[in-house]
């Protein structure tokens, strides 16, 4: 167990924890949420001890181990990788070293020789002899290939760098495990691996992450860093934020009695605790849910942004045709002859590893690039509004968020234009700031702003998830769930294309796969698996 006892800490005149009182139990793993800036990843480092409370105390039994993921890609670069996972539990790897240094003397001595049976007893004990065995079996899981493990760090590639440290804070069963932005860097089919992993894990986790496909699967618990104060929910994120909106939208409603809210919030707890796809941490959701009552929910204080795109006209059956497209870039080719229609009621992912194709397509429709070859074709009825993934050239001006905001709008009522602004949480004196010195997360919801404005009928949109708040991607999330016109989107975040998504498009250096169905479906489809492979390796060459 962790005890954090009234803890508080500021730097400077800002205060990022006041009176912080929590207990972290074994058997449970608790996602660390907040908006941007909040302090998640520093309450990781205090309870690592790398950082020091102002006031109060963090305590667990000094005979439990702690693991954390390391940041740092550049600290063991000499380091063969099998080491660098074994050396996560660091009284093992001490006895592995040591061992291996008496056995390779030339003069073994009688000394050396009770030192070396000494440490024989304690390294079968601690499971040496299985150490490298199940070293192998965390970085196979992770998607490092057996060829990578004996070479050093320095060797690998990036990705290759994030899966091993990922093993080391996995391995060897520690009894604390700290991971900051597990998922970062890794595929779709390692952060499965992971999923699975951390549901059976038997000890105490504790996870920051923006992945709330991530999130849902593994937390038993929910912890909100909010303005100061950290408060922890039964559940993962998605009851957090259900229940969450429940309880403002009960303060906010005066009118309707207090009982019928109760008995709402009641039922949507009993169906929640009955409705979970992991067995394991399902199990603990439940027996927690089943014990809580109402009055020991308390809503956030945090604020939402809204989002929602209301097209000016619907549109027609005639959206978008496109022929024999083409397009490279410095001697690579991104596009090849693609043709593609997209249909009225279609909200298109474009996935895949071929993620400048992707970007070059979207700027291509979305008129900021005319050297390319073949057609395009828009229907009559259609309009269209563009999220760049590159944005900083937009914000290069010394405009107010309202000056830049009336740029992309044909109304000059300052008003409607700040209604949108406040919507995305812009409020007050906050609307008059340079668009120069904001954040990246600002300048998202200013694009986002910028695009309801527009009442566009199709939206295009290039990883619009990126720099946003767990808070702003769930709204954003159900603005494009509900909008009725088209979306032709790409984004790393899995709960986002499988709760949008009706049609799935994947271009491959060898041609494109096109399927009518979810992005869930989509990559258990062993059809999809086996044209993907081709596509990737040469062997089909026509579009699929």
């Amino acid at each position: 167990m962790i005890n954090v006892i009234d803890v508080a800490l500021g730097f400077g005149e800002r205060v990022l924890f006041k009176d912080v009182s929590l207990k972290f139990t074994p058997g449970n793993c608790y996602g660390i949420i907040g908006a941007n800036g909040a302090g998640k990843s520093t309450f990781l480092k205090l309870l690592s001890g790398e950082l020091e409370v102002d006031r109060g105390e963090i305590t667990y039994p000094p005979q439990l181990r702690m693991a954390v993921l390391s940041q740092d890609h550049f600290a063991f670069e000499e380091h063969r990788i099998l080491d660098v996972v074994v050396s996560g539990y660091p009284k093992l790897y001490s006895i592995m070293k040591e061992r291996e240094a008496i056995y390779e003397k030339a003069d073994f001595t009688e000394a050396d020789g009770l030192r070396a049976s000494e440490l024989e007893g304690e390294f079968a004990e601690m499971g040496g002899w299985e150490a490298e065995a199940q070293a192998s079996i965390l970085l196979s899981g992770l998607g490092v290939t057996e060829s990578d493990h004996e070479k050093l760090m320095k060797e690998v590639s990036e990705s290759v760098k994030v899966r091993a440290l990922l093993a080391r804070a996995l391995f060897g069963n520690p009894d604390i495990l700290l991971l900051d932005e597990p998922t970062n860097g890794l595929d779709l089919d390692s952060i499965s691996w992971l999923e699975d992993f951390l549901i059976d894990f038997p000890n105490i986790v504790i996870v920051v992450s923006h992945d709330r496909h991530f999130l849902n699967a593994v937390c038993t618990h929910t912890c909100d860093i909010d303005y100061g104060h950290i408060r922890m929910y039964p559940g993962n994120y998605d009851f957090w934020y259900k229940v969450s909106r429940m309880l403002q939208q009960q303060m906010k409603d005066e009118k309707k009695r207090r009982d019928e809210k109760v008995k709402d919030l009641k039922e949507f707890i009993q169906r929640f605790a009955s409705n979970a796809s992991k067995s394991r941490q399902a199990t603990s959701r439940k027996k927690v849910l089943e014990k809580l009552e109402v009055d020991e929910l308390q809503p956030t204080s945090r604020r939402f942004p809204w989002v929602g795109f209301k097209p000016e006209r619907d549109p027609g059956n005639n959206v978008l045709r496109i022929q024999n497209l083409s397009k490279a870039v410095d001697g690579k080719t991104l596009l090849s002859g693609l043709d593609l229609m997209v249909n009225r009621g279609d909200k298109v992912a474009f996935v895949g590893r071929e993620h400048l194709s992707k970007t070059a397509l979207f700027r291509i429709l979305a008129g900021e690039d005319k050297d390319y070859e073949g057609e395009f074709y828009w229907g009559q009825t259609m309009s269209s509004s563009y999220f760049p993934k590159e944005n900083a050239e937009l914000f290069d001006n010394d405009d107010s968020i309202v000056e830049w905001l009336k740029r992309w709008t044909t109304s000059d009522d300052e008003t409607y234009i700040r209604s949108f602004l406040g919507r995305m949480l812009f409020s007050g004196d906050e609307a008059l700031k340079p668009v120069r010195v904001l954040s990246g997360g600002e300048k998202v919801r200013c694009l986002l702003s910028r695009m309801m404005l527009q009442s566009a009928n199709c939206l295009i949109l290039d990883e619009p998830t990126n720099h946003l708040d767990l808070e702003a991607i769930t709204a954003l999330n159900n603005g494009l769930i509900e909008f009725p016109g088209v979306v032709l989107f790409t984004s790393h975040d899995h709960e986002f294309v499988t709760s949008i998504a009706n049609r799935i498009v994947e271009l491959c250096p060898g041609g494109v796969i096109d399927r009518m169905m979810s992005f869930d479906d989509y990559l258990r489809d062993e059809q999809v698996k086996v044209l993907r492979d081709e596509l990737y390796h040469g062997h089909v060459i026509a579009e699929i």
